[in-house]
């Protein structure tokens, strides 16, 4: 039985391994602890997956700018790691599910994610190109994608900006 729910310090190594062994490296492991330890990191936003005990999943929303006119915090996605071996579950889509009802209880006005079109589109990310949403990085359009929440207003377009904690990824 999948249990989802936020990740609690004793997690941190779990974390960490789940989130190497999904990526094949350290980049991912490294940026969520310098995100814990940022004023971008939302402990209700850090969710790990379990199966019998056994942590198997991870997704990490934390916050990043949309900037325009004015600069807001806008909530972004990144990472999501399941282990190898419990991949294909419903994993992952359970984590996205569970963090996204979470993002948007608390009031978020939307969600900017860089992955894979044909596995967020079920979620409801579109291109940001959309909502004038513009990529800090040179991706193709479909690939850097938005979820407006339900505090979602058409005056949010800009620019997005990562935290510097995000440069080595």
């Amino acid at each position: 039985m999948l249990n989802i729910r936020c990740e609690a310090v004793l997690d941190y190594p779990a974390i960490a391994e789940v989130n190497r062994l999904a990526f094949g490296q350290e980049n991912e492991a490294n940026l969520i602890d310098k995100i814990r330890l940022s004023d971008r990191y939302i402990p209700e936003l850090s969710l790990v997956a379990e199966i019998d005990n056994l942590l198997v999943g991870h997704i990490l929303f934390s916050y990043i700018d949309l900037v325009n006119t004015e600069k807001i915090k806008v909530i972004g996605l990144a990472p999501l790691a399941v282990h190898p071996q419990f991949q294909r579950r419903g994993i992952g889509s359970a984590l996205v599910t569970a963090g996204l009802k979470i993002a948007d209880d608390r009031g978020e006005v939307l969600v900017i994610v860089l992955g894979h079109p044909h596995f967020y589109h079920r979620f409801g990310f579109q291109p940001s190109v959309i909502y004038q949403i513009e990529s800090p990085f040179p991706v193709p359009d479909d690939v850097f994608m938005v979820k407006p929440l339900q505090n979602y207003q058409p005056k949010y377009t800009g620019k997005v900006v990562y935290p510097a904690t995000f440069d080595e990824v």
